[in-house]
């Protein structure tokens, strides 16, 4: 049974955030913001300018008290000592932000909006540095752990990059769609219906693994090798679209959340933590060597083409509810995830200890 907490919004709930003291933050429709220190009440509360919707949250990696949150186009800088009127206010996207990334040295700040520009704010001169671009809306972007000048998008041209700031164009990118065409899956024929447009991404604390979940319900894990990234392993997640996708601290733990009501915890270490002893081969290379008892029609079969029979959920949440986000936080010594729906409360559910 979830714990909810409740009394800091009046409307739905759209994007989470907890800093490295385990405060959560919590953004909602018509620019509500509210703090929780880990109780079922709010820690604070604020009315953010204009009403705009709270559409993503992040904290400063190493001034824990800042918190930027995107509203409209709009990015605001909050101390949550005091949580009152912004002490700064950024206004460069011209439509509006779906995702907001600080990177870890506390330097650039990553905002992705809707005509699918990612604009690249330096904090410590306050402008833009760089603008990147996807064809169609930016859903997602997040810098690289221990890699502070890159960072990898996705959006719903199908469209998943990485980038490094020292260039405009991305370094390297993947369309997912024709990924799906090229593996002549069962899946590929209904694309049109059901196309992988990217809807979230997260990064490992290793920052080489990477996992993005999709319309389609698959969830894809992919490896960064110097300037280009390769797909490691994908399976289903969820039976309709994967809305939110969050590494865990622990290595290769990964949390998800869909639109089918569902949050599922998967452990995929043994198919992407073998990286110290031995460079992983990538799913191409795994298809082309596999043995020929296990294709059909020319064809890679589904179980063996990304190993769905052995990926599977470490935790099964049933949520209920269409998942907005999630975040994890440790509370009086117990992980905890934080779920987002269409509703006004935080649902928080216990997690297994690694």
């Amino acid at each position: 049974m979830a714990v909810k907490w409740i009394g800091g919004h009046s409307s739905s709930i759209l994007c989470l955030n907890v800093n490295t003291e385990g405060l959560a933050a919590s953004g909602a429709e018509r620019g509500e913001l509210a703090l929780w220190d880990g109780g079922a009440a709010p820690a604070g509360r604020l009315q953010l300018p204009e009403a705009d919707d709270v559409t993503s949250l992040v904290f400063s990696p190493r001034r824990p008290t800042r918190l930027y949150a995107s509203h409209g186009e709009a990015i605001s800088l909050l101390d949550v000592r005091c949580l009152k009127e912004p002490a700064e206010r950024f206004h460069v996207n011209e439509e509006e932000i779906n995702c907001l990334s600080v990177n870890e040295s506390d330097r650039f700040l990553a905002a992705a909006d809707d005509s699918g520009a990612i604009k690249v704010l330096d904090l410590e001169n306050k402008k833009v540095s760089r603008t990147l671009r996807h064809a169609n809306i930016c859903s997602s972007v997040v810098f690289r752990p221990r890699r502070p000048h890159s960072l990898v998008s996705c959006g719903l041209d199908m469209q998943v990059m990485l980038w490094s700031l020292q260039k405009a164009r991305p370094l390297w990118t993947t369309n997912l769609q024709e990924c799906e065409a090229e593996e002549d899956s069962p899946q590929a024929a209904g694309q049109f219906f059901n196309p992988p447009l990217a809807h979230s991404l997260s990064v490992a604390s290793c920052g080489n693994v990477f996992g993005c979940g999709a319309q389609d319900g698959k969830v894809r894990i992919f490896r960064v090798t110097g300037v280009k990234f390769e797909r490691e392993l994908e399976f289903h997640g969820h039976s309709l679209g994967v809305s939110q996708v969050l590494f865990m601290p622990e290595a290769y733990w990964l949390l998800t959340g869909g639109n089918d009501g569902k949050v599922l915890l998967w452990d995929v270490s043994s198919d992407v933590g073998k990286q110290q002893k031995s460079p992983a081969k990538s799913l191409q290379r795994r298809r082309a060597q596999a043995p020929t008892s296990t294709r059909r029609d020319g064809k890679l079969n589904e179980v063996a083409s990304n190993e769905h029979a052995r990926v599977l959920p470490k935790l099964t949440i049933e949520h209920g509810e269409k998942v907005n986000w999630i975040s994890c936080a440790e509370i009086k010594g117990s992980r905890r995830v934080l779920v987002a729906d269409q509703s006004s409360s935080v649902s928080v559910y216990p997690l297994p200890e690694p």
